[in-house]
């Protein structure tokens, strides 16, 4: 059985992460990607950004370039040159849908706009990702971004002070809504044979990202803080201990069962009826004392026994693993696409890790 989007062409006039994201979804769904980029550059921003153990390559194949492109057809263009232009503008022609992350104004300026293209092509499909809106000029990074819809505000401890997510989640989070935006297009194109525009901007991503943390203030006025990995509305949830042999372990107790569970394998029955334990609004309230009192107990068993015990009596809970564990598992290895880029071998993470059954 061919790919279910096997017909599709995209062409991605994107760069660095959320655009990106979004063409290698559709690469991965079977889709013909011709990634366009800016050959005064170089090509993406990305082929530059390398930790300092990367090895430099003249193709420019960094990992962080591979997280997001896999399966695509690379093109250098100068959309300022005449020739060029009329090249992209040809693939432009042919595309089913368009991914675009220009910066504020210069979809206007190299007529790549989508009402300049809807006139020339009513049949496309017009992507775009963008900071603020269509309307703001102001440039976005995700770092901003976390910083100034509150992701920052809540990350991180009150020693540490603010902390930004380690992976660019605020892009990861609109290149997922364009994705949705970009298919309930092409449903409706297939019903109707009309293009459409799609755009999503970082702000309003995060926004709608931030759920229960937004509603705690909207409906409770209570404002974040600064709280680590804790979760503000259940205890113990997020809370870490270390074991015996020094591994850490993060718990995700959210009944009253599983605590009273919890409280047996650790030996500390004692706390069973401690009335500020008694109910989840009341651990919340002593979360403190509860860890402290929780500590000694984790100390003295290993990983090993806390994994068999809280997995037979289904005490939610997790190993904090390191990158490189994690990719020793079979689960997450099946989840890695390869693909030689310039002759240049690499590896990434499926976008796309639903099971589909048709």
């Amino acid at each position: 059985m061919k790919p279910l989007l096997h017909d599709l062409l995209v062409v991605e006039l994107a760069s660095v992460l959320a655009g990106p994201d979004v063409g290698m979804f559709f690469a991965e769904m079977g889709a013909k990607v011709i990634k366009i980029e800016n050959k005064k550059t170089q090509g993406d921003v990305t082929r530059k950004w390398k930790t300092p153990s990367e090895k430099e390559n003249a193709a420019g194949v960094t990992a962080y370039f591979s997280s997001v492109n896999w399966n695509k057809t690379h093109l250098l263009y100068d959309l300022s040159d005449k020739n060029d232009y009329h090249a992209v503008m040809e693939w432009i022609s042919k595309a089913d849908v368009l991914i675009v992350n220009f910066k504020p104004g210069d979809d206007k300026k190299f007529r790549l706009d989508y009402v300049s293209l809807q006139k020339k092509y009513p049949h496309l499909i017009y992507g775009a990702i963008n900071g603020y809106g269509s309307e703001s000029t102001k440039v976005a990074y995700d770092v901003v971004l976390q910083a100034e819809t509150g992701f920052m505000s809540i990350n991180g401890t009150p020693e540490s002070g603010p902390l930004k997510m380690p992976v660019a989640l605020i892009d990861v989070l609109a290149a997922h809504q364009l994705k949705e935006g970009l298919l309930l297009a092409l449903l409706n194109r297939f019903k109707t044979g009309k293009g459409a525009f799609v755009e999503v901007s970082l702000f309003d991503a995060a926004l709608a990202s931030l759920k229960n943390q937004a509603t705690n203030w909207l409906m409770n006025g209570e404002n974040s803080k600064l709280q680590g990995s804790l979760h503000p509305n259940i205890a113990p949830y997020g809370e870490t201990f270390q074991t015996k042999d020094q591994q850490w372990i993060v718990l995700a107790v959210g009944t009253d069962q599983q605590f009273v569970k919890l409280l047996e394998v650790l030996d500390n029955h004692h706390l069973i009826n401690d009335e500020r334990f008694a109910t989840n609004v009341q651990r919340v309230k002593n979360r403190q004392v509860l860890h402290e009192l929780l500590v000694p107990a984790f100390r003295e068993k290993t990983a090993q026994e806390i994994n068999e015990q809280f997995y037979q009596y289904h005490i939610p809970f997790g190993n904090i693993n390191d990158i490189k564990t994690v990719f020793q598992e079979p689960a997450a290895q099946q989840l890695i696409l390869e693909e030689n880029i310039n002759g240049i071998p690499t590896k990434r993470v499926k976008t796309a890790v639903f099971k589909l059954k048709l």
